[in-house]
């Protein structure tokens, strides 16, 4: 039966295999080799997530930043903040609606006003009723009729006529002061204040209005203080002003440098700051300005007109609640021991679902923690610690899957680091040793994977011979040969021989022709210096990672399976240096200086080669262009075009290892004229090889020339 798969979308419930320390570090690597920065590397890690060997990616910081951000898009695409004054506007024009109407129907009571007869007198003539009358009509709160039915002496018929005048009077006033309120919803809520409403559901819809615009205003800079707004006696406003002077006070002492006395304010006012008050000035100072934050972004984010409009009521209210220059002064205090700026923004929203004040404030809110979250998330991606985020805040405000994919990079360093591939120092993570040797070996192991691919010999088969490590199978003793005896085979061949002339003795007399020892296999040993071109055409053609992660193979090769071999690095750009293995994953291409010098690699080459007397002796030089330096009385010559005099001195040194038996071979990585003219000149001199690759073929081809032209010598050591 053949096998099958079903493919169901993702929700959360699937399983996931766990990441490996090893998948990680290989992820970290090409980064690592491309720039020689841990830092950097880790960073990019972190950004982007990891690549699975099975084609799996998990996300980054990256796709974190790209949610958050498409989650404030949809938030501005949602709401429509001009609807904010849209909803004042509408509960004001209900407001006014009832109030009309019932206006109306007081005056369809009372009845129309009755015609004056043509032999009445001047209408100036016959005020004396109708200026006593409003005084009534007023009194008796346009219960004109009850009020004559509850008289103790029932009013005349000309006394109830000018009582209902009087009262029409007054609700023909009150229309006209309806109608005359200004069209601004600031300007109606400023008039209305100083209007004595008809209708008495229309009053307390005015009264729940005006709460809520005060507890908008109180929100500004204290959060759970908005709620003691409703009901507030007078007593209790004269106790909020009194704990706002001594705020004030407790601020502006704070700035002299003075003790704030933090802890005795509280005493006094900590049941107003809510069940969770602040636990220490800095904490109140900040929670009071990002309450403030909140309203100056809503204020900036509405329209000129509105925005002008809310200032205006908030600005009437604190006058109001005789507040006005306690806020004022609070709010210079604040922005002097906690400045704003970075909790300011104007967002441009353009949606069309509406919105009150209070849910406006609760929004202004979530975006300012979106933009604080961002800016976490950046500080992170560019060096920052990942720990400064907090998951509490990112799930609340992008969900349970967005926390799990902080919790998961928060694992990436874990596992490097419990598998000993890192380790931190002070602030830094550092490459230890077993993961310099893990990188090196994922790199052979690459390059061997290639190698097999494309039909390569891995080795050549082990030869026998008189010297070199000893071997299972034996043969007679020759002179010179290592005397590793076999005793069982030595003492059977002189039975043998004994055997004919009577059967065995006792004791065995054993001559030269007796001696059986085992053979030795063949001991290929090799010197190697390993010429890196630093030089920045080397990261510019993309040429230098491969040039890399070749020289880490080629140690870990040696290291684990020709252990009697020896390795050098030698970096060149300007100058040429030798490098220790263990700073190969750190070596970086030259940005600061120029120059290809071959003619100082190939001096500090043979110094090293000269420690090693028997065996091959080679170099391996990788670069991807002609000698543009020399060395000459210490310092480096640059010259592009290559000089004449550096092309000779390099030529020079060619000879020189020539004459010393070093081989030199050439990995090239471009095909200039120039470039292939000065190589051959190189092989031809010398008589190594020349190869001209691409930087993805570079390893497959030095370690197939490595491991299939390793020349055998005979060693006695």
């Amino acid at each position: 039966m053949p096998t099958r798969f079903r493919y169901t979308q993702w929700d959360g419930t699937q399983d996931v295999p766990a990441l490996d320390a090893d998948e990680v570090l290989q992820s970290l690597s090409d980064d690592l080799l491309s720039f020689g920065d841990l830092q950097q590397a880790l960073r990019n890690m972190m950004q982007r997530g990891i690549r699975t060997p099975d084609g799996d990616r998990t996300d980054g910081l990256r796709d974190l930043l790209q949610r958050l951000r498409q989650q404030r898009r949809q938030q501005l695409e949602r709401f429509d903040l001009s609807s904010v004054f849209d909803d004042i506007q509408q509960q004001l024009d209900e407001i006014l609606d009832l109030e009309r109407d019932t206006l109306d129907d007081r005056l369809d009571e009372v009845g129309p006003r009755p015609e004056v007869p043509q032999d009445a007198p001047p209408t100036g003539e016959q005020p004396q009723a109708q200026e006593a009358a409003p005084e009534q009509a007023e009194s008796a709160g346009g219960e004109a009729q009850q009020s004559s039915e509850q008289s103790p002496s029932p009013l005349t018929e000309d006394e109830m006529e000018r009582l209902k005048e009087a009262l029409r009077q007054r609700l023909e006033r009150k229309q006209e002061q309806i109608d005359r309120l200004p069209e601004d919803a600031a300007g109606q809520v400023k008039e209305l204040q100083e209007y004595e409403f008809e209708d008495d559901e229309a009053r307390q819809k005015y009264e729940e209005l005006l709460e809520q615009l005060k507890q908008s205003m109180m929100n500004r800079f204290f959060n759970d203080m908005s709620q003691m707004m409703s009901d507030m006696s007078p007593h209790d406003m004269d106790q909020m002003r009194e704990m706002m002077q001594d705020l004030n006070e407790m601020l502006e002492r704070q700035r002299r440098g003075e003790d704030p006395r933090f802890d005795e304010f509280m005493d006094k006012w900590g049941d107003m700051f809510g069940d969770d008050p602040p636990q220490s000035l800095d904490e109140l100072v900040e929670q009071m300005q990002r309450q403030a934050a909140q309203m100056q972004n809503l204020m900036s984010s509405l329209p000129g007109e509105m925005r002008q409009q809310l200032n205006d009521m908030m600005q009437q209210l604190m006058g109001e609640m005789g507040m006005e220059q306690e806020l004022s002064q609070l709010a210079q205090n604040l922005e002097a021991l906690y400045p704003m700026r970075d909790l300011l923004n104007q967002y441009p929203f353009r949606g069309q679902e509406e919105i009150d004040l209070q849910a406006a404030m609760s929004l202004m809110g979530d975006m300012q923690q979106l933009d604080e979250l961002e800016r976490a998330l950046e500080r992170v991606q560019y060096g920052g610690n990942i720990d400064d985020i907090d998951p509490d805040q990112l799930e609340e405000l992008m969900g349970e899957e967005s926390r799990e994919i902080l919790e998961q990079l928060k694992q990436l360093l874990e596992l490097l680091e419990e598998a000993g591939y890192l380790e931190k120092k002070g602030n830094a993570w550092e490459l230890t040793p077993r993961g310099n040797r893990r990188i090196g070996e994922k790199a052979l192991a690459e390059i061997y994977a290639n190698l097999k691919r494309q039909n390569f010999g891995k080795h050549n088969v082990p030869e026998t011979g008189r010297y070199g490590d000893r071997a299972d199978d034996t043969k007679l003793y020759e002179f010179g040969d290592p005397f590793h005896l076999n005793l069982k085979d030595t003492i059977s061949n002189a039975i043998l021989r004994t055997a004919p002339e009577g059967g065995p003795q006792v004791p065995v007399n054993l001559t030269p022709d007796d001696f059986e020892v085992y053979r030795s296999e063949t001991l290929t040993q090799t010197a190697t210096v390993v010429m890196l071109d630093l030089s920045w055409s080397m990261a510019l053609r993309g040429s230098f990672q491969a040039a890399k992660k070749v020289a880490m193979a080629l140690n870990n090769l040696i290291r684990m399976q020709y252990p009697r071999d020896s390795l050098y690095l030698v970096g060149f750009s300007a100058y040429a240096r030798e490098l220790k293995a263990d700073q190969l994953p750190y070596v970086r291409w030259d940005e600061t200086v120029l120059g290809t010098n071959m003619h100082h690699a190939l001096l500090i080459a043979q110094q090293l080669l000269a420690k090693h007397k028997l065996g091959t002796r080679q170099v391996i030089m990788i670069t991807d262009g002609e000698p543009t330096a020399h060395l000459e009385q210490g310092r480096s010559y640059f010259a592009y075009p290559p000089s004449p005099i550096t092309i000779r001195e390099t030529l020079k040194e060619v000879r020189h290892c020539t004459k010393k038996d070093i081989v030199i071979n050439v990995f090239m990585l471009d095909r200039s004229y120039y470039l292939k003219e000065f190589v051959d000149r190189v092989a031809r001199i010398n008589g190594g090889r020349v190869f001209y690759s691409q930087p993805d073929e570079l390893g497959e081809y030095v370690l197939h020339d490595f491991v299939t032209h390793r020349r055998k010598t005979l060693s006695r050591s």
